[in-house]
């Protein structure tokens, strides 16, 4: 049987066509209407970064009503391309897990157990602290008479999670305090 090009191309489209038709024109039926929608239809969709190692795999994070309703790896991101290892398949335990705290835990030095404290006090606590540790071992000169203005009292540690921009500021940050010990999870 001889098929010529033009028979070829008007087959060929009328079948595109037809299926692209059938949602249309066939109505579901049996099981098949039964079917739910997707859940992340009309969800609101986030990109990040897995927060477990130091690989910095893409996730897309789908968002309802404020509320995480599902987590995949993202297609377009060049290190993982879409998929994800078991601790990026669970990290929507993160944040939906019963066992998450929510709020801060403190322990008292000498306690043998733990309080739970507001976020503000703990912020306001954790500044006190690094500004008396600063201020109670800050070198202005070296044995030398050289002036070098540092604390060697604090160290600052950086994580994959981190964006290069947030590993800027926050090496930023600790060279304003005098902090020179700056170490990163990828170097460790």
């Amino acid at each position: 049987m001889s098929i010529s090009r033009r028979t070829f191309l008007k087959v060929l489209g009328s079948g595109l066509a037809a299926t692209g038709l059938t949602g249309i024109v066939c109505k579901r039926s049996g099981w098949a209407a039964h079917i739910p929608p997707a859940k992340i239809k009309d969800a609101q969709t986030t990109t990040s970064i897995c927060p477990f190692c130091g690989v910095g795999c893409g996730l897309v994070a789908y968002t309802k009503g404020g509320k995480l309703i599902n987590v995949a790896g993202d297609p377009d991101h060049p290190i993982n391309q879409g998929s994800l290892c078991s601790k990026g398949q669970a990290v929507m335990e993160v944040v939906t897990s019963p066992l998450r705290l929510k709020k801060v835990k403190y322990r008292a030095p000498g306690s043998d157990r733990w309080e739970e404290k507001d976020l503000d006090w703990a912020m306001k606590t954790l500044a006190q602290r690094v500004k008396a540790t600063r201020d109670a071992a800050f070198v202005t000169k070296s044995p030398a008479g050289v002036t070098v203005n540092r604390t060697e009292a604090l160290a600052s540690i950086g994580g994959a999670a981190l964006n290069n921009e947030e590993c800027y500021l926050i090496s930023k940050l600790m060279r304003s305090l005098g902090i020179v010990y700056l170490e990163h999870q990828a170097r460790l």
